[in-house]
């Protein structure tokens, strides 16, 4: 079940690579900074994504967002997508954390359902619930 909203950042894109063509897979890495759980959070992630027949998107991701004093989470990613106008892309899933942080300590080995924009700009915005 889906509980209360955990996350939100704002970030950049910074690097997109093509892997292959055939099928289509692109590499992307961003930088990001918000909260989880209101703790401030700086962070960094890259996922891989897969442009299926039909036009969707099946991506796959890693990162680590570092709260202000230092501590780390980590968290894995899947997920589906669609593109939009201009360039945008949209992301729906779920994030998976580990965490030895205490302040951040009650999302150590839980999840998270997630909505990821990147605007045509390069732009992006994550905003995450725990997932119950």
């Amino acid at each position: 079940m889906i509980g209360e909203q955990i996350g939100e950042t704002k970030g950049r894109r910074l690097v997109r690579r093509v892997l292959s063509v055939e099928p289509t897979t692109v590499e992307v890495t961003f930088e990001d900074s918000g909260q989880m759980l209101g703790v401030p959070t700086t962070g960094t992630g890259t996922y891989t994504s897969v442009v299926n027949a039909d036009g969707s998107i099946s991506g796959e991701g890693q990162g680590i967002n570092f709260t202000q004093d230092g501590e780390a989470l980590t968290w894995k990613a899947t997920g589906v997508g669609k593109f939009g106008a201009q360039g945008a892309v949209s992301y729906r899933g779920m994030l998976f954390f580990k965490t030895a942080s205490q302040k951040l300590a009650r999302l150590h080995n839980g999840c998270g359902a997630f909505e990821y924009e990147v605007g045509g700009s390069g732009n992006t915005i994550s905003k995450i619930w725990e997932w119950k």
